[in-house]
């Protein structure tokens, strides 16, 4: 499948078994973390299907002129892939292997900018790549630290715009049926800022340890209910009890 955009050629091939891919370690700490919470919840909740990939700093390809390309956002997910997992298990191309990523996510560090660039020569920008040739139509740019999050919506021009959030500062992915925002609190021993995900209905989508608090949180209420319940009981016994002791001694026997 060939396509063109400025002046490239646009092939969708599959990353030849002898590449060698580039063997960078990610960024910072927080940047698996960031990725691994957002995949979770979205497992949980059952929005992953078995044909859907999520990858982490993992090859995307395309072929402009020829030329192999290779960007590796932080965090995309990929709804359908049309090849077994084994298939992709190095490195993914778009059309060939299954879908356009629906989003893809780029976490700021201290060695920024790349993020931003447009560079449209050969090798070209992430942003150029991610909009004029994967044509992703979500693109989001979030810096950890501060929380400052950038939400870019493909449009009919086929550019990125700046989207705004709505009331509760959260962003429509309609691809996802989800929610996108920011939220602050603490997950595997770091207190920060975190990308989550909500429903239609403005329900966050859960991560294991919540999940797992909120079991423990019903445990200890059912345990309380029973405990009640059985003071309850205790309680009626005693009664009980007072009332036949109070009958005998009027010379009443009680009936059992």
């Amino acid at each position: 499948m060939t396509t063109l955009t400025q002046d490239y050629q646009i092939t969708w091939e599959k990353l030849p078994d002898d590449y060698k891919l580039p063997d960078d370690p990610v960024d910072n700490i927080n940047q698996p973390a960031l990725a691994a919470a957002l995949t979770e919840s979205l497992q949980l909740a059952g929005k992953i299907s078995v044909n859907a990939l999520t990858p982490t700093n993992y090859g995307i390809c395309a072929t402009l002129n020829n030329k192999m390309v290779i960007k590796a956002p932080d965090w995309a997910f990929i709804a359908k892939i049309n090849v077994s997992r084994e298939e992709v298990t190095r490195s993914y191309t778009p059309k060939l292997q299954g879908d356009i990523p629906v989003i893809v996510m780029e976490f700021i560090s201290d060695t920024q900018e790349t993020e931003y660039s447009i560079k449209a020569t050969y090798p070209p920008g992430k942003w150029f790549f991610y909009e004029r040739i994967l044509k992703v139509p979500n693109y989001v740019i979030f810096e950890p630290d501060s929380g400052s999050f950038e939400m870019y919506r493909l449009q009919t021009t086929e550019q990125y715009i700046l989207q705004d959030p709505n009331e509760n500062q959260h962003y429509w992915i309609s691809e996802m049926n989800l929610y996108l925002g920011v939220w602050q609190g603490t997950r595997e021993n770091r207190a920060g800022k975190w990308l989550r995900w909500w429903d239609e209905q403005g329900n966050l989508l859960p991560w294991g340890s919540e999940l797992a608090q909120q079991e423990r949180q019903r445990a200890e209420q059912e345990r309380q209910r029973a405990e009640q319940e059985r003071q309850r009981a205790q309680q009626e016994r005693q009664r009980a009890e007072r009332l036949a002791a109070q009958l005998r001694a009027a010379g009443i026997e009680p009936e059992v």
